[in-house]
C-alpha cells in the first residue's frame, strides 16, 4: 500500500551536487567533425553544384551534418556550438556557399536630403490640418 507525505513528516530537501564534467577533448574534436564535414561534403558531392544554393536541395543533407556535429560535440564532453565547431561550419559555407548571391534586391536607405523631406511633409501636414481644425473652431 501507498503511503502519502503529511504536513508534519519531513524529507530531504538538500540540493543534490552536479556530476562531475569531463573536460572537453579538443582535438578529439576536431577529428569528429572532420569525419562529419567529410560525409557532408561526400553527400553534396551527389548535388549539382547549380542546386547548391537552393537549400530545398540540400536540407536534409546539412541537418544530418548539424547533428552529427552537435553529437560529436556532447560525445566527447563539449558544448555545442563552440568555436572550434563554428569555424569549421563557416568553412564548409565558404566552401560550398560561397558563390551563392541573392536573387532579390537588396533594399537601402534613401539619401539623407530624400529622407529629411519624407519626414518632414507628414509633419508640416499634420501641423497645418491642426491649425486648421483651430482656425475652423474658432469661428
Amino acid at each position: 500500500m501507498m503511503r502519502g507525505l503529511s504536513a508534519t513528516d519531513s524529507f530531504n530537501i538538500e540540493p543534490t551536487p552536479p556530476r562531475p564534467r569531463k573536460a572537453c577533448n579538443e582535438s578529439r574534436l576536431q577529428w569528429e567533425v572532420e569525419v562529419c564535414g567529410e560525409e557532408f561534403k561526400r553527400d553534396m558531392g551527389h548535388i549539382d553544384p547549380h542546386y547548391w544554393c537552393n537549400l530545398t536541395h540540400f536540407i536534409s543533407e546539412y541537418h544530418l551534418f548539424t547533428t552529427c556535429t552537435e553529437r560529436m560535440s556532447h560525445m566527447v564532453s563539449c558544448y555545442w556550438p563552440n568555436p572550434l565547431v563554428e569555424s569549421y561550419i563557416i568553412r564548409i559555407h565558404k566552401h560550398f556557399f560561397s558563390n551563392c548571391t541573392m536573387d532579390q534586391v537588396v533594399w537601402v536607405d534613401p539619401p539623407d536630403d530624400t529622407l529629411t523631406i519624407l519626414i518632414l511633409i507628414p509633419v508640416f501636414l499634420t501641423l497645418a490640418m491642426i491649425a486648421l481644425v483651430v482656425w475652423c473652431s474658432k469661428r
